[in-house]
């Protein structure tokens, strides 16, 4: 019965590559566009209605903004990847990795908030100036930390591997002496420090449809309320992040369940935290053109 839990992982990874290789994931990020063509549309809207003091203006603009947030996050970017590989590579709960998502989403809005009243209100800059920040800038800095990260994770994943080897080798030798940490000391230790690397690689990147909403309201005196459905945009794109994180939060349990009882067991995380890694690693330099 365990056994029949690895067919839900196995179709995922199968399901996933498949529409890999057949395109389908281009077809679901221009699905993701269109809906967010949608959505600046009914934004403008919300922000005129707004202006005009129409009543329930506010609650609309931030259920638009949330929306948005949501299609805007089924694009490239905004971490999913890293989410997703971290929550089937270790044994990390799913409110830990959902408070990640939602702190590394949080992040994404913050950043622009910083970086648009920065660039207006010290560096005198236009919109131009604050979108080629963003997509020229802070763009591949977030790309390169989240490529980095996935490196580590990679490395990790290739020394995990190879301490078992040893610890198998010493232990069929008849050594019975620790030679390092028990995968639950080493899981307690890296919590925080996982989580905070995490949420700083994702958070590094700022939400341009957040900056696009700040500008809009700030040139039409009412930034305060674009701050506020900059952060709404942050919490539709942790709903979709935390989405992926239960996804990948089941499929890693229901694996080590169906190889409970077997030697392979010890070796699962391990090796999906190299294979993770190394993936988010290519992706990563793909995307800054570093890779065909």
């Amino acid at each position: 019965m365990q056994r029949t839990l690895l067919i839900f992982p196995l179709l995922l990874v199968a399901g996933a590559t498949w529409a890999v290789m057949q395109g389908h994931d281009d077809a679901l990020v221009r699905w993701a566009a269109e809906g967010q063509r949608e959505f600046q549309n009914a934004l403008a809207g919300a922000l005129r209605a707004l202006r005009a003091e129409e009543p329930g203006a506010v609650l609309a603009l931030v259920g638009v903004c949330f929306a948005y947030g949501f299609f805007h996050a089924v694009g490239p970017g905004h971490g999913k990847l890293l989410i997703g590989g971290y929550g089937l590579s270790h044994r990390v709960p799913l409110g830990r990795l959902t408070v990640i998502s939602l702190l590394s989403s949080l992040g994404q809005a913050l950043s622009a908030i910083v970086l648009v009243l920065s660039g207006l209100f010290l560096l005198d800059w236009t919109r131009s100036q604050l979108t080629d920040t963003a997509e020229k800038v802070m763009l591949p800095l977030s790309t390169l930390a989240i490529g980095l990260i996935g490196g580590w994770l990679a490395l990790r994943g290739a020394r995990k591997l190879w301490r078992l080897r040893r610890d198998q080798a010493h232990a069929h030798h008849g050594c019975t002496h620790r030679h390092g940490p028990t995968p639950e000391e080493l899981r307690r230790a890296g919590g925080l420090r996982d989580a905070l690397v995490l949420i700083a690689g994702i958070a590094a990147r700022p939400c341009s449809g957040a900056i696009l909403l700040l500008v809009l309201s700030w040139h039409m005196d009412i930034l305060t309320t674009g701050i506020l459905g900059a952060l709404a945009m942050s919490l539709g794109t942790a709903a979709l992040s935390i989405l992926v994180a239960t996804i990948s939060v089941v499929a890693r349990d229901s694996t080590l369940l169906s190889l409970a009882d077997t030697r392979r067991a010890a070796l699962v995380l391990p090796m999906i935290e190299l294979l993770a890694g190394g993936a988010i690693l290519a992706i990563s330099l793909r995307v800054m053109g570093l890779l065909a």
